[in-house]
């Protein structure tokens, strides 16, 4: 499919690659990616010493081995894994190694046992995880244009858009699987609006609601992105991954329907990216964690934006502004895969908001300070509405499914 053309338009997806990841790109600046908006990795601690436990409870099913590798996708500045391995117990940390994978160079003064590097290493054994990584893997976006026809969607350097050739292929099969563009009633639209697609500072975004089922016909396996493993086989989930719907409606009898102007953002690239990463794992488990929407409610007009300066902008690839777009986790998701929300796996591995007993503050006024603080941050990761929602896709490599607790879904 054509992505370029004369007088600088081009599709969305090597437009967003020299944006972030060029020489003058965005995640390139020296800032880093927290100058302009925080996780779940800036938003507390205790985010990095959740999965510091889960990498203890991968370490268990592992049968504690020599090694036990960490890799952290799309790391920053290393802020979550040098988190990781502070939080470790001693004895598991002095069999610890982390790997932090990401473009830019290496910041001064990072822990000696980081390795930095462009692509997972192969065949570690251990925990890869993957927060907020697949949302800035470049895609492309279609729109459909008066006539009902799907085009790539092309864009200037100033983010001025226009319509390209028409999706076709692999493209084209992925979006009539995962995100048909089949209309909404002129009247009114039955969908959820699309949530925020970063935590803005100091604001939480929209919650990502989780939505139902989607055919299971395989596609043709995509072609891993550059910097990671090929992927040969990319076999598509043979279980419903989704939580039930909720209070979700279908079009209204007798209005009529329109497709002009329905916008997709073509998934088939974090598809392939995170099937690349999960083959980097000889055994252990792999994590991606993002904001996430599913099969059979789709946001109608896509998820794409920009920020900057800890605000949402409009999304312009000229390199002055990060470039995102949501996640559909469920077209990710491989055999034996679980998808549950960031609420449940935080609640899973002990981060709680519950409130301090009074009691505490007139025992030890210090620690009821220290412990109220500490409730708060918890609750904004596992929020409502906010951090809580976002997904959690967890695929075991060898191991069995070492995360207790959380809603499994329904074969």
């Amino acid at each position: 499919m054509k992505r370029e053309s004369a007088g600088g338009v081009r599709g969305w997806r090597p437009a967003t690659e020299e944006a972030l990841y060029g020489p003058s790109g965005f995640y390139r600046r020296p800032e880093g990616p927290a100058g302009h908006f925080r996780t779940s990795v800036h938003a507390s601690p205790l985010f990095a010493g959740a999965v510091a436990r889960l990498l203890c409870l991968v370490d268990e099913a592992l049968a504690h081995p020599a090694e036990l590798a960490f890799v952290d996708m799309g790391a920053g500045r290393g802020e979550l894994v040098t988190g990781v391995l502070k939080a470790l117990p001693a004895e598991v940390a002095s069999r610890a190694r982390g790997y932090a994978v990401e473009r830019a160079a290496r910041p001064a003064g990072l822990d000696h046992r980081i390795e930095w590097l462009p692509a997972p290493p192969p065949d570690v054994t251990g925990l890869l995880f993957a927060n907020e990584w697949l949302d800035n893997v470049p895609l492309d976006v279609a729109e459909v244009d008066a006539e009902g026809t799907a085009r790539l969607v092309l864009v200037r350097e100033d983010g001025t858009e226009s319509l390209g050739e028409p999706v076709a292929g692999a493209e084209a099969e992925w979006l009539a699987r995962w995100w048909p563009l089949t209309g909404t009633p002129d009247s009114q639209l039955l969908f959820p609006d699309a949530p925020d697609s970063r935590l803005q500072l100091p604001d939480a975004p929209d919650a990502p609601l989780p939505l139902p089922d989607a055919p299971d016909d395989p596609l043709p396996p995509p072609e891993a992105p550059d910097g990671l493993l090929p992927a040969e086989d990319v076999p598509r989930p043979t279980e419903d991954l989704r939580p039930p719907a909720e209070g979700l409606q279908g079009p209204a009898e007798g209005l009529p329907v329109t497709t002009q102007g329905l916008r997709a953002e073509i998934g088939l690239p974090r598809d392939a990216a995170w099937a690349a990463a999960v083959a980097s794992l000889g055994r252990g488990l792999a994590v991606a964690v993002d904001y996430a929407h599913f099969a059979g409610a789709r946001p109608p007009f896509g998820t794409l934006t920009g920020f900057k300066d800890g605000r949402e902008t409009a999304p312009v690839p000229d390199g002055s502004c990060d470039i995102t777009a949501h996640v559909a986790l469920d077209a990710c998701a491989l055999p034996g895969a679980r998808l549950l929300s960031q609420r449940e796996a935080l609640g899973a591995l002990g981060v709680s908001g519950e409130r301090p007993s009074l009691a505490l503050a007139s025992t030890d006024p210090t620690a009821y300070v220290r412990a109220l603080a500490g409730a708060g941050e918890a609750a904004e990761l596992t929020a409502r509405g906010g951090l809580g929602d976002f997904g959690w896709l967890l695929q075991p490599v060898g191991i069995p499914d070492p995360l207790p607790g959380g809603e499994r879904p329904s074969t």
